[in-house]
């Protein structure tokens, strides 16, 4: 188990509590989201946590796999869906570099509070390309943790730095701005379609943008 995995199951049992601060933020995402759904689409929800947003999509989808590197987070998740009755999510351990994942699979790509947490957001955005189909979504909400802010949440950067530097914290936490991830998605095959800033105590930017056919 790598370090990353074994930091993520840890913190699995009190995510849920650690993201209420930030409900606002959360819920509008999903809310923006819900708006570009189908019936038909078959949706991959990478990094998917908890499965918070899984369940919430899945009555108006096809089907959703959905996935994270940790174990205990897809279990969590698997009880989730469970308990609401939810039969057409597929959870699994898994990342979106994993060789089961085809080109050109999926209608929807979502990225949801994640990609400031990766090794190499940019080969993140270029694999969610390839697997798109033509016309195909992606959306994603990314903390800027670089722009507007309230006192208290600077205050836990602050700790957040210190730990990293200690390696308390195994993985990167990058201080994204809005334009850094406007860069991130400058990619020819892809056309940004919208893009919200959503601040609550803290600013997150939600961006959806469509694979050119």
């Amino acid at each position: 188990m790598s370090k990353t995995e074994k930091f993520w199951d840890q913190s699995a049992s009190n995510y849920d509590n650690t993201e209420e601060k930030f409900e606002f933020i959360h819920s509008r995402s999903r809310k923006n989201t819900k708006r570009y759904l189908k019936s038909t689409d078959n949706v991959l929800d990478y990094g998917c946590g908890t499965g918070t947003t899984a369940c919430a999509i899945s009555g108006l989808v096809k089907s959703v796999r959905a996935i994270d590197i940790s174990s205990r987070m897809i279990e969590i998740a698997k009880g989730k869906a469970a308990a609401a009755g939810v039969v057409n999510i597929g959870f699994g351990q898994a990342d979106i570099f994993d060789k089961e994942f085809k080109n050109g699979s999926f209608d929807v790509v979502l990225a949801f509070n994640m990609l400031h947490t990766v090794p190499d957001p940019e080969s993140v955005v270029q694999r969610t390309v390839e697997l798109l189909k033509p016309d195909g979504l992606f959306m994603s909400v990314t903390p800027c943790l670089g722009g507007k802010k309230s006192a208290l949440v600077s205050l836990q950067i602050l700790l957040v730095r210190a730990l990293l530097k200690f390696g308390v914290i195994p993985v990167p936490i990058r201080q994204f701005k809005s334009a850094d991830l406007d860069d991130l998605l400058a990619d020819e095959r892809l056309q940004v379609i919208e893009t919200e800033m959503i601040f609550k105590g803290a600013s997150s930017y939600f961006m959806v943008a469509k694979k050119v056919s």
